[in-house]
């Protein structure tokens, strides 16, 4: 029990957009939200774990309908945008040192 305890926070963080996007490299958040065939065409870095979700959250429904869809999914990524706003905001000083130097995140087509 002390276990699936421990390894909770971990599995939820492990989709969690702040970490996609800020201690993960550009190309892995860029492949993601390409291969989800996003409308967003760059994230910046200043809360770019919520932009993110958002990017993920408007994507347009794959035809094949092999992922989740519908109330749940919809639930668990407002939990998740959620979490990513808490740990963007505490990464505030790094994002907005990080967005000076390297820009946003551009997600090519």
């Amino acid at each position: 029990m002390k276990i699936a305890i421990l390894l909770l926070p971990a599995l939820l963080l492990a989709g969690c957009g702040t970490i996609d996007t800020v201690f993960r490299e550009d190309s892995v958040a860029s492949e993601k939200l390409k291969e989800r065939k996003s409308y967003c065409g760059g994230v910046p870095r200043i809360y770019s774990g919520v932009t993110y979700d958002f990017c993920s959250l408007h994507a347009p429904v794959p035809e094949n309908g092999r992922t989740s869809t519908g109330p749940a999914s919809t639930y668990g990524m407002l939990i998740d945008i959620a979490l990513s706003s808490v740990f963007d905001t505490l990464l505030l000083p790094y994002t907005i040192y990080q967005q000076q130097t390297d820009g946003s995140l551009i997600i090519t087509q």
